[in-house]
């Protein structure tokens, strides 16, 4: 495998991220207004604060991110770090990119003394359950939607 790192995203980096959310099936834009939007909620987690993504890049290029917040609770005195996407490009798949995100996050999560980290992961995704339980993650919960558009 090519050597991969692990770094912040920048505003250069917000069509990329883009693409490879479009890729795991996230909606496209149907709007310029729309495209706008998504452009500005991305910039939102990249300008830093309590939201950041981090890349996974090998030649100058993006193959995967993982999107971090972190959440306070209630019960708590510590934060969680809440991971709401990640996405590793199809090519890239099982070749460690995905782990090398998630070390980044642990890493991160540790240094801000966070109490845990949680994310989500749709039913149909079973491969994607398999990975999150062969790197430690174990299930906790059932989540519940309440559409309403």
């Amino acid at each position: 495998m090519k050597r991969i790192k692990i770094r912040t995203a920048t505003k250069n980096d917000v069509l990329a991220i883009l693409e490879l959310l479009y890729e795991m099936q996230r909606p496209k834009p149907k709007t310029k207004s729309e495209e706008a939007k998504f452009t500005k909620l991305v910039m939102q987690y990249v300008s830093g604060g309590e939201k950041k993504i981090l890349v996974a890049v090998t030649d100058s290029k993006i193959v995967g991110l993982v999107s971090v917040m972190f959440l306070p609770r209630l019960n708590r005195t510590k934060q969680e770090l809440y991971i709401p996407e990640l996405v590793v490009t199809k090519k890239y798949r099982r070749l460690g990119v995905g782990k090398l995100l998630i070390e980044s996050c642990i890493g991160i999560a540790k240094k801000k003394r966070c109490f845990r980290i949680r994310l989500e992961s749709g039913n149909q995704r079973k491969e994607a359950h398999k990975f999150y339980k062969g790197i430690g993650f174990e299930q906790s919960a059932l989540s519940y939607n309440f559409n309403l558009d």
